[in-house]
């Protein structure tokens, strides 16, 4: 799964929300200096927000779809998975990851961030958390279970919620097994954005449950996802919460 985001690159850059304008604040104020490295950092969305904001960004993603985009934005961007990843040398003020740490190994990561940071420098790792509207969710599951019965995002019961919080609670003990920072904190945004029926769909296919469905079985799930979408008035307004894990080197 983790190599099936690239399929799309261009939707998956224009459909994937960016982060708040808060936490890029605010890692770039705890952050000693200028030098980011983002893991995972897919087509550059939080890089450019990152430059954005005066940062010298280096991404390392292990999809060359991806970080070939995000080099058509100006990112300088080295092809490997973290874990296989040189660094030949180089240090970093922050080590951040958006929608990525899940992919990385929960101890080998933080032990390679904190060899990798300046002193004083940090590691951040964070993703958004949503819930749609029930009857979004449901049709969503409705057709997953029918294109993809054995499908494990077909009978998921916990909310978004008591999922990430589960995840990265994983985060900051993996972070705490690594030996290599302080105790980590967590940060909390909340914020909320209007989604039209074709933002929507436009979205959807980027999502883990249905980047790797063929074009019949996509456009079987998006048809009563839409028609969901359509008795609620034609969009809704979903409240996000961007959850953040935050370390420095001890």
């Amino acid at each position: 799964m983790a190599e099936s985001f690239g399929t799309d690159v261009e939707r998956y850059d224009r459909a994937r929300p960016e982060y708040p304008a808060e936490l890029v604040a605010r890692l770039v104020a705890a952050s000693p200096g200028p030098d980011f490295l983002d893991v995972g950092c897919g087509t550059g969305i939080e890089a450019r927000q990152f430059r954005a904001a005066g940062r010298r960004v280096l991404g390392v993603d292990p999809d060359a779809r991806m970080a070939a985009f995000a080099r058509r934005s100006g990112i300088d961007v080295e092809v490997a998975t973290f874990e296989d990843w040189d660094p030949a040398g180089r240090t970093f003020d922050a080590v951040v990851a958006g929608q990525a740490w899940h992919w990385v190994d929960p101890v080998a990561g933080p032990a390679k961030a904190a060899a990798v940071l300046r002193p004083g420098g940090l590691l951040a790792v964070f993703a958004h958390v949503f819930q749609t509207p029930a009857e979004v969710a449901d049709a969503l599951a409705e057709g997953i279970r029918r294109v993809l019965p054995g499908s494990p995002f077909a009978g998921e019961s916990r909310s978004a919620a008591e999922i990430y919080d589960v995840m990265f609670t994983r985060f900051a003990d993996g972070i705490r097994a690594a030996d290599g920072f302080g105790d980590p904190e967590r940060w909390r945004f909340a914020w909320e954005r209007s989604y039209s029926r074709e933002e929507w769909l436009d979205f959807l296919p980027t999502t883990g449950g249905l980047t790797r469905l063929g074009p019949d079985e996509l456009a079987d799930v998006l048809s009563g996802v839409g028609a969901a979408i359509d008795a609620l008035g034609g969009g809704f307004v979903l409240p996000y919460t961007t959850l953040a894990v935050v370390a420095k080197p001890a």
